[in-house]
């Protein structure tokens, strides 16, 4: 499907023309600045598919309507989900301590695989962490012509570990919370470590094969993406000059399992879908995913996974993710009978990142008022991880 309309076939899609209001959204987010966006939305059995802008910079075709694109950390809720099959399956216990298994690092005893999936570790974010007052403290590069460059090295996931390690803790183990991209390595490294197999392929036995999702993809340090897709574009300055790199080929081991997949609409609505129906995980487990920690604040975050209220008196779960060039939408009700999966790419707009983040935040709530409010009200402030070049 590549026209902004077209209808998924072998499903029971209406055509976009039902929903005037949802292409009209996207159009406008488009208009902002970003370089195309396409959208699915699920609503008790019946299903919207659209796109707008452009496929890529300087053609005049539209987004694919199914395609292709880098999920960021949208990827911590389907690692977090093969962490808790393991634990149904009784691989390890959810509070267990993560040193048990991974006695290399030098890892504080006290941290337990709960406390990796729920951000409440201390352990520091090797893509960076902010001071109270503001202050980048660095992690491996991930802004301007240095992080362009890094794009074609491979990351070891142990490197990205104790590059981390060798950084103070935020705070002593389940004291407090704080968004690390760290915590999903090391979940990364315990699966591997735990079941003798590759993430990836665990992956595919917990997830990928028993919901057939055939267009979900592991990349380790490939930089393919699969056809069809969008591209991205990076834009930023080198010496005081404007530069815009095509970012859509690039070695996300970088991100490594804190935000590398690569996925479709499509498939992250069947994931989100049956994970919230219950298809994936005992009730019980769920229940603790879905469940927020109270030092997460205003971040409402459970186990992989985002909890927000709205105005219009829903509850949505939903993880988006994000880094330079794109950005991934995956909400759904408590029920998975209503989704709402997108991707956006960005263009060559001259928009700095504080106004990208803010137009992808009024992107979010837009939507989600359209699906989940009918339109008729706002939700409240958009739960999503902290900084978009963190990879959330």
């Amino acid at each position: 499907m590549s026209e902004t309309n077209s209808v998924n076939q072998n499903s029971s899609a209406t055509s976009g023309q039902d929903r005037p209001e949802l292409q009209t959204a996207i159009q406008e987010i488009v208009d902002f600045g970003f370089a195309g966006m396409q959208l699915r939305v699920n609503e008790q059995g019946r299903e919207w598919v659209g796109s707008a802008g452009v496929r890529k910079l300087g053609e005049t075709a539209k987004p694919p309507t199914n395609g292709h694109f880098r999920i960021g950390s949208t990827t911590k809720t389907l690692v977090a989900t093969v962490v808790l099959r393991l634990v149904a399956e009784g691989t390890i216990g959810l509070d267990d301590p993560v040193v048990d298994s991974l006695p290399g690092f030098g890892l504080d005893g006290r941290i337990t695989v709960r406390m990796l999936l729920q951000h409440t570790s201390g352990v520091f974010n090797f893509t960076g962490e902010f001071d109270p007052d503001g202050t980048l403290l660095p992690g491996i590069p991930v802004q301007g012509q240095e992080y362009v460059d890094s794009l074609s090295r491979t990351y070891q996931p142990q490197e990205l570990v104790r590059l981390a390690l060798s950084k103070p803790a935020q705070f002593e183990p389940g004291t407090d919370w704080s968004y690390s991209n760290t915590n999903y390595v090391l979940a990364r490294l315990l699966i591997e470590k735990v079941t003798g197999r590759s993430l990836a392929a665990e992956m595919r036995r917990l997830i990928l094969q028993p919901l057939g999702l055939s267009n979900t993809v592991v990349p380790d340090a490939s930089p393919e993406i699969p056809d069809p897709h969008a591209h991205g574009y990076y834009r930023y300055e080198d010496d005081g000059r404007p530069k815009v790199a095509d970012v859509t080929r690039m070695n996300p081991s970088w991100a490594s399992s804190a935000g590398d997949m690569i996925s479709t609409t499509k498939d992250l609505h069947t994931f989100i879908s049956a994970l919230m129906g219950g298809r994936l995980l005992p009730a019980p487990l769920l229940a603790e995913m879905r469940t927020p920690h109270p030092k997460s604040g205003d971040f409402h975050y459970g186990l992989g996974l985002f909890v927000e209220d709205t105005d219009c008196g829903g509850t949505v779960f939903h993880h988006n993710g994000g880094f330079a060039g794109w950005a991934a939408l995956m909400y759904s009700t408590p029920d998975g009978s209503t989704t709402l999966t997108a991707s956006l790419t960005n263009g060559d707009a001259e928009l700095d990142f504080a106004a990208v983040a803010q137009a992808f935040e009024q992107a979010k709530q837009r939507l989600v008022t359209e699906v989940f409010c009918g339109g008729q009200a706002e939700p409240t402030n958009e739960m999503s991880a902290p900084a978009a070049h963190t990879t959330a």
